[in-house]
């Protein structure tokens, strides 16, 4: 069947993680996704392990797509591109504050081509104020949203090991690029959507980074210690997790470590009581854990219902048997780069059942194909010109 947004064609200007990995979601639900690159190509085209001229970086990234290269600084590459626009639903693009406008693809330019279209516009750090001349990447928005603080805790400032900023704007750029798109269904009129980095990771905190400054005032009960997010448990062969939060879990635990006596302990007897005494509870638990491998716990905290998980190192997932179960990892064969793994959608339709997309695109793989869509065929004179690669 086509997927839910076979109808829409997205022209993708966007290069790196946030721009790519946002238009890829989009793809992966039936979206006809236009990579437009320049003659070199995406940066993460050439960052990574790479084979036959695929990188690792790249390929997850770019599933699905349509690639496209232009000139953008030869007339004729920019009339490609404004034919291709007026054919299109949305328009991405992810370049600093001011160089779309310089450019000519402002929103004026491109609404001038298409007057409904849904224009997206992702940054770092926004469209105005003291940081917007400043190049952005994962790790800075990381130091600036808090991330590296929270992650530290008690120690130096640590990041988390994964561009999380990048990926959150992704995802969050994808839900409203189809949240503009229902809107457009409704009113006829395109929006459009703008989205920072900074924004969106700050957003992501607030829930738990920034609980214990969400009140203002006096009359705030205790801040909950962050040590609740600390907590993975050495075994005799190993670590896991045993995340015991409400009475039940934790009755469920003395249970299983055979230590009746942590029910009726005042210091334990409920949630507040637990997370007054956070330390003493988790030295409790270290010292239980501590006395027998990983196994033999997750079995006996498994049957009485508290939740826990093995540390899995990142190749242990390949095997995990949930994983296998949920098919959440695929095997590919993609034409130039060979045999691959790659992550399927995560979000699955019952009505709109897809089949796997098509693997990431060689640079200018649809050139031709796409050309002759907009009814142009000297596409070996321009190539010739530089025009198209």
């Amino acid at each position: 069947m086509a997927g839910p947004l076979s109808p829409y064609r997205i022209v993708d200007l966007t290069s790196m993680v946030s721009g790519p990995y946002a238009t890829q979601l989009l793809c992966d639900q039936g979206a006809d996704v236009i990579k437009v690159e320049t003659l070199g190509g995406d940066l993460m085209r050439h960052a990574g392990p790479a084979r036959g001229g695929m990188s690792a970086a790249f390929l997850t990234n770019n599933r699905g797509k349509r690639s496209i290269a232009l000139d953008l600084k030869q007339e004729r590459g920019m009339a490609i591109l404004e034919g291709l626009i007026e054919t299109a639903d949305v328009f991405v693009q992810n370049f600093r504050p001011g160089a779309a406008e310089r450019m000519g693809l402002g929103e004026d330019r491109v609404r001038a081509l298409k007057s409904d279209i849904v224009y997206v516009s992702i940054s770092g750090f926004g469209e105005s104020g003291p940081y917007v001349h400043k190049r952005v990447y994962d790790p800075v928005i990381q130091a600036l949203a808090g991330v590296m603080d929270m992650q530290g805790g008690l120690e130096s400032p640590r990041f988390m090991k994964t561009i999380l900023p990048d990926k959150l704007t992704a995802v969050t750029a994808a839900q409203a690029i189809t949240a503009a798109l229902l809107g457009r269904e409704r009113t006829g009129q395109g929006d459009h959507v703008r989205l920072a980095m900074l924004d969106v990771t700050v957003v992501w905190m607030w829930p738990d980074g920034f609980l214990n400054h969400t009140l203002i005032g006096e009359g705030v009960s205790d801040p909950l210690p962050m040590e609740v997010y600390d907590q993975a448990f050495e075994t005799t062969d190993g670590h896991m997790v045993a995340f015991v939060a409400s009475d039940d879990e934790w009755r469920g635990f003395a249970r299983a470590a055979g230590r009746p006596e942590l029910i009726t302990d005042e210091r334990y007897k409920d949630v507040s009581s637990r997370v007054a005494h956070i330390g003493e509870a988790f030295d409790e638990i270290r010292a239980v854990l501590r006395t027998g491998t990983t196994a033999e716990w997750l079995a006996k905290l498994d049957a009485e219902q508290v939740p826990t998980a093995p540390v899995n190192k990142v190749t242990d997932v390949f095997e995990d048997p949930q994983v296998v179960q949920n098919g959440t990892i695929r095997r590919i064969e993609h034409p130039h780069g060979g045999a691959a793994w790659e992550a399927r959608p995560a979000a699955r339709f019952d009505e709109h059942a897809l089949d796997p997309g098509a693997p990431a695109p060689m640079l200018g793989e649809h050139t031709e194909e796409v050309l002759a869509e907009l009814g142009i065929e000297d596409v070996a004179v321009m190539r010739e010109a530089g025009v198209v690669g």
